[in-house]
């Protein structure tokens, strides 16, 4: 089958922020999408996506299925780790035994944030969080699983069809004249409608292997939060705090930014780009919804 060839995709989580992306793009395209969300389909019972995959016979899995509660996962470590770490082996392994590829999406918060400057896909990952480490810990057996792989590395996720930051920040400026942002936290801000069309790209073709896929830049998470209300046209200010005025559960790195050093990954347009794109979506979207 040749990389143009239209594809048969299905796609875990497909109810959650990215997954609804995926399938969009996918569709658009020209490609078939099956589409499971969670209660099509429990990526954590092996038998139930074995049967799936065999009925179904999808050209490639696009695995968005995730526990993605960044400070829960220090309390529920069982439960993130049996979807982010366990089930990413399951998924890969079934996609394998019916000759379909397979996408991890793995996330920035395998790193530590020591380095001081982007990761690239030969960096060592050594993550500070619960949740960072059962996002690595589902790298490995997907990777083991089925050589036709692909690991896409991402982070600071915002689109529709689900909570994001940008949203949070949007939300709070209209109920305060101030918010207080953490601004000593690095990353790499990625619309998923970008995520998605890359992933999209990236299973027509053989690129396999870890990507770091984000959107192009960094900023801090204050940063990225003047930079939507300015946008947006909110009157409200920004005030930046450090990590330490701004305690979580969960460690963050302090620069989780990603870049690719891979000549064949798929690039995405830069982040502020991208957020006015989320933003002209979300717009549309309530004008719809009125």
């Amino acid at each position: 089958m040749s990389a143009s060839a239209p594809l048969k995709l299905l796609v875990t989580g497909a109810g959650g922020m990215l997954g609804q992306e995926v399938g969009a793009a996918a569709r658009r395209t020209g490609h078939g999408v099956v589409a499971c969300d969670h209660a099509g389909l429990d990526v954590t019972d092996a038998e139930a996506v074995r049967a799936r995959l065999e009925a179904e016979r999808p050209d490639a899995v696009v695995n968005c299925a995730a526990y993605t509660n960044v400070d829960g996962a220090e309390e529920e470590r069982e439960a993130a780790f049996r979807l982010n770490g366990e089930a990413p082996g399951i998924v890969s392994g079934a996609a394998a035994s019916v000759g379909a590829k397979v996408v991890h999406l793995s996330s920035d918060y395998v790193f530590d944030g020591r380095k001081g400057e982007p990761y690239v896909e030969s960096d060592a990952p050594a993550p500070l969080s619960a949740y960072g480490a059962s996002k690595l810990a589902g790298e490995a057996p997907t990777a083991a699983a089925n050589p036709r792989h692909f690991v896409v590395r991402s982070g600071w996720l915002f689109g529709l069809g689900g909570r994001n930051f940008v949203d949070t920040m949007l939300r709070l400026a209209r109920e305060r004249g101030e918010v207080r942002v953490v601004d000593d936290q690095v990353g790499s801000p990625t619309f998923c409608g970008d995520l998605a069309a890359a992933l999209v790209e990236l299973v027509a073709g053989e690129a396999y292997g870890v990507h770091h896929i984000a959107g192009g830049g960094a900023c801090s998470w204050a940063e990225l939060a003047a930079e939507a209300l300015r946008r947006a046209g909110a009157d409200c200010r920004v005030v930046p705090v450090t990590t330490a005025e701004f305690p979580r559960p969960a460690a963050r790195p302090a620069c989780s930014a990603l870049r690719s050093e891979r000549a064949d990954a798929p690039r995405l347009r830069p982040w502020q780009e991208g957020l006015g794109a989320y933003l002209a979506a979300r717009a549309e979207q309530a004008e719809v919804a009125a």
